[in-house]
């Protein structure tokens, strides 16, 4: 006979899900895997020749990358000093500062790093986290999607998304060859629901620069580094390679930060038996050494790794703070579902959003998962009542604010209207009035009017292939009879010449202010300092539509 309450609890959702044991060879490991190298640090005439046991002419590109542009060498030998543990203790003690940290983190290796955080729990990286993100206050970005491309459906959800407060948005395509529609859709909409909002195209990379020197986005973040030279390779490309990819969307003022993610070397076949915890901190040494401004990390869409694995979610935390502890800007992923647990969903993304990150998600769905093109989201579109009502809870800022059903309507409305205005002046396939009206109300692409595809498509080809710019668009845009919408547009376009949002964690505020590690310095060191929620933010954040209002009360 069978027990009936472990009948009762293999029916459980989290019993859904896959687990695994750890098997050290194949890099099934999260964390202190037995392979991995154990610290050390030699430096010659200037030179790293020793690092983490292995002699200079042992290097592979990703050690040589490392030694010669990542760890600063003017504190390195001082910091390689002060035991594991010492470092873990400074990095959770109120008394010693940010600065002081980072003059420590920076100059040690890669596998001494992986020692550090290893003497922490997750409550202690929770409150490293807190002290060491490098913009005081948190934000969080979303994926705009669906399944149908449809251009009117993703304007309209990115105006709402801007409203409930995504400061960046992320959408990519089903049919590579809609990405100019895409990512022109989500731009303008966004711009509807606030100025400043900051939206990316992902797809690859060439196409991605692409729109970019166009105009029609201002990020990018989905230029993967990986952590042994086999799966680097695979991919044709080196850490200079990348560099160089990094260095050409700055110069045309993009914003800019690499992907990467425990887990993804074991998932491609060459772990080398090494922890995913210690690769993911070799990508993360070489995003600093690459000069670039941020990392999204997290696991990203490698999450069901490490999900499977016992201390998987705790490496998780643990690889978004070091990019912390390597001062860069951390958007700490959240963005792909890998449970079926709500239980097991929440937890982890608790682990940065009550700490607050710079983007506590690298990718909220603010659409329904099944209009999500990156796989689904931790959270979407249907969870945003039980996020906002999180945030009310705990008295946490977790980016984001509840709006009332009439706010929805008219954005998105707006929204519909404005990118139907757009594409009628640029010569683009007309957009009804009936998509106008289906988009106002749309939960999900099922919801909207089928285009024609091939004319949209055709369309797409012309549209990238030509010579229309982010300035066409502001034309467009005021020719329509939407000077504010045109005038946030060119507001954008015009951060791409001063390269201000350049800056480590730098968004942009409704005022088109940027705020960033350099003038939002995170100061926090205990009760009292850093981030706190303003009296206006939490009423924002407490007043939820369906909460009941004492004074109606009679």
């Amino acid at each position: 006979m069978r027990s009936k309450r472990f009948e009762a609890l293999e029916k459980r959702p989290v019993n859904k899900d896959g687990f695994i044991g750890e098997w050290v060879d194949e890099g099934l490991v999260a964390m202190e895997s037995i392979n991995d190298p154990k610290s050390s640090l030699k430096i010659e005439d200037g030179k790293i020749v020793e690092l983490d046991g292995k002699k200079r002419e042992k290097f592979d590109m990703i050690d040589r990358f490392i030694a010669d542009y990542a760890i600063n060498l003017e504190n390195a030998e001082e910091a390689m000093k002060f035991s594991s543990l010492e470092i873990a203790r400074k990095i959770v003690d109120i008394h010693v500062s940010r600065d002081e940290v980072l003059d420590i983190t920076t100059g040690i290796t890669p596998a001494k790093m992986t020692e550090v955080v290893a003497h922490m729990n997750v409550v202690e990286m929770m409150m490293a986290v807190q002290k060491m993100r490098a913009r005081k206050t948190p934000s969080n970005q979303c994926h705009v999607t669906n399944l149908r491309d449809n251009p009117v459906l993703i304007a309209a959800d990115a105006a709402e998304a801007a409203i409930r407060g995504f400061d960046e948005q992320e959408t990519t395509i089903g049919i590579v060859r809609y990405a100019p529609f895409n990512a022109i859709s989500i731009f303008v909409g966004a711009q509807v629901g606030r100025g400043g909002i900051l939206t990316q195209c992902s797809v690859e990379e060439a196409t991605e620069l692409e729109l970019g020197m166009k105009g029609f986005t201002s990020y990018a973040e989905t230029v993967s580094v990986y952590g042994t030279e086999q799966v680097f390779t695979d991919g044709d490309d080196t850490p200079w390679s990348k560099a160089f990819l990094a260095s050409a969307y700055a110069s045309r003022g993009l914003k800019m930060r690499f992907t990467s993610g425990t887990g993804s070397e074991a998932l491609m076949g060459n772990a080398e038996g090494k922890s995913m915890l210690y690769l993911e901190t070799r990508c993360i040494y070489i995003t600093r050494g690459s000069g670039v401004q941020g990392l999204q990390n997290g696991s990203v869409s490698c999450i069901g790794m490490p999900g499977s694995l016992p201390g998987g979610i705790r490496a998780v935390l643990a690889e978004n703070l070091i990019a912390m502890l390597m001062d860069l800007e951390c958007a700490s992923a959240n963005d792909q579902t890998f449970s079926h647990s709500d239980i097991r969903r929440t937890a982890r993304t608790l682990l940065q959003m009550l700490p607050g990150t710079d983007f506590i998600f690298s990718g909220y769905s603010a659409v329904p998962n099944c209009d999500n093109m990156f796989a689904g989201s931790n959270f979407d579109a249907e969870d945003f009542d039980d996020y906002n009502i999180l945030q009310r809870d705990l008295k946490v800022d977790g980016g984001l604010r509840p709006i009332s059903e009439s706010e929805a309507i008219k954005v998105r409305n707006k929204a519909a209207r404005v990118i139907q205005g757009l594409f009628k002046e640029l010569g683009l396939p007309e957009i009804t009035d009936e998509e106008v009206e289906a988009a106002t109300y749309a939960h999900e692409s099922k919801d909207m009017p089928e285009r024609d595809v091939v004319e949209d498509l055709k369309a797409a080809e012309e549209l990238i292939k030509g010579d229309i710019t982010g300035i066409d668009l502001v034309k467009g845009l005021s020719k329509s009879g939407f000077d504010d919408v045109a005038k946030s547009v060119l507001g954008m376009l015009k951060q791409r010449i001063s390269g201000d949002y350049l800056q480590t964690s730098a968004i942009l505020n409704k005022d088109f202010k940027i705020v960033s590690a350099i003038n939002d310095k995170n100061d926090y060191m205990g009760p009292g300092s850093g981030y706190r929620l303003s009296d206006e933010r939490w009423e924002e954040i407490k007043n939820i539509p369906n909460a009941i209002n004492p004074e109606s009360i009679d």
